[in-house]
């Protein structure tokens, strides 16, 4: 019998969109089921029936997770009291692994208990980051979860050699499908008579945007004195980060969305190392990559990392294609040095853009909620 209650837990912006299109791709195979959870306004608009809104939750870092433990933990308390109250065929975390990982393993102690009552399939979507750090967290998902979808290539494979009774399925990048239609970046400066234009991503949270926009705005200013023509624009995902981000001295021009169209058009961008250096990649677009965070965190993060980047188009190259700058290097002096040289220099940004091309064209085909959907339902006879 097919599943029929699907419960969804997404706690960031990007983690909406995902279950958005997971819900949608699952309705159109299983038109009578049901959904619900908790996420954000797009997983509401899918027609998932919401417990709360857990994206205006989202934080970043060790210690601002510590600072909500308490409300953090009411949450996970509410979702595993709804789980067992609805008992649904399919549980999925998308991403937040943090707060996904930790409700999967109380998921299935009690629905241990409840014994032939209740079993559900406990599914992650996006793996977390535990081929970074703390890679024995690979060994409780595979005792506590019956998928792992995955959207890197690299992923099965580091998997496959921990935990092969793990079942990992890599199903594409969603981005794909988001972007694929689009045309990839056109910017032409030098070779045209414009001005060279410069992105600024500071992030899509406040902590993020907090840390990074003071570097970033002080680059700007570095590269305004060598190249005094030059534009800038930023890109934030509301209105709340548009008003802070003007609040904290920012006079370049703040559009709302529409990241790809300024992808298109920029020349090289200065973003946080986020999800949005993916889509930087995808348009090809040359960027220099930072990431600050608190003291304690990074101190901690430190010591427990085992990549060499966190930028991830650098991971899936395997060498530094982005430059990229971490904690007390993250200063506006490297920042602009850096974005200068990718404005200088022709040669380089021709080789990126190659590399980039590489990275995308390793991320698979389109449909990637469509074989996620049909990864889910092979679970069930």
């Amino acid at each position: 019998m097919m599943p029929k209650s699907f419960m969804f837990i997404a706690g960031e912006t990007s983690g909406d969109l995902l279950a958005a299109e997971l819900a949608a791709a699952l309705r159109r195979k299983c038109p009578e089921a049901v959904f619900f959870g908790a996420g954000g306004p797009k997983m509401a608009a899918a027609g998932v029936d919401l417990a709360f809104d857990l994206t205006k939750h989202s934080v970043i870092g060790i210690t601002d997770a510590l600072k909500g433990y308490f409300k953090f933990r009411r949450f996970l308390n509410q979702l595993l009291a709804l789980a067992l109250e609805r008992k649904p065929d399919v549980v999925v975390g998308i991403d937040y692994g943090g707060f996904n990982l930790r409700l999967g393993e109380a998921i299935r102690r009690e629905a241990r208990k409840a014994g032939a009552n209740w079993n559900p399939k406990i599914v992650q979507f996006v793996s977390p980051q535990v081929w970074a750090s703390r890679a024995k967290r690979a060994e409780r998902m595979a005792a506590d979860y019956d998928l792992l979808l995955s959207i890197f290539p690299f992923e099965k494979a580091w998997y496959t050699q921990r935990v092969p009774q793990f079942r990992v399925d890599f199903v594409g990048h969603p981005m794909i499908d988001r972007l694929g239609n689009l045309a990839k970046n056109v910017a032409a400066w030098p070779n045209s008579q414009r001005p060279p234009r410069i992105l600024l991503l500071p992030g899509s949270r406040v902590g993020e945007l907090r840390r990074h926009l003071p570097p970033m705005l002080e680059a700007w200013k570095l590269i305004q004195k060598k190249l005094p023509n030059a534009t800038a624009n930023m890109v934030v995902p509301n209105e709340s980060l548009k008003e802070l981000a003007t609040t904290m001295g920012a006079t370049v021009n703040i559009q709302i969305g529409d990241l790809a169209g300024a992808l298109q058009q920029a020349d090289v961008a200065i973003a946080s190392t986020g999800t949005v250096t993916m889509e930087c990649a995808f348009f090809g677009v040359p960027t220099v990559t930072l990431y600050k965070t608190s003291t304690i965190t990074y101190e901690i993060v430190r010591r427990i990392i085992t990549v060499k980047s966190l930028t991830m188009p650098n991971l899936l190259a395997g060498e530094k294609v982005y430059p990229e700058f971490v904690q007390h290097e993250a200063t506006a002096a490297n920042i602009s040095e850096a974005a200068l040289k990718l404005l200088e220099d022709g040669a380089l940004r021709a080789q990126i853009k190659g590399q980039l091309a590489g990275i995308v064209a390793s991320l698979g085909q389109p449909g990637a909620a469509g074989r996620a959907a049909d990864s889910i339902l092979s679970l069930f006879p």
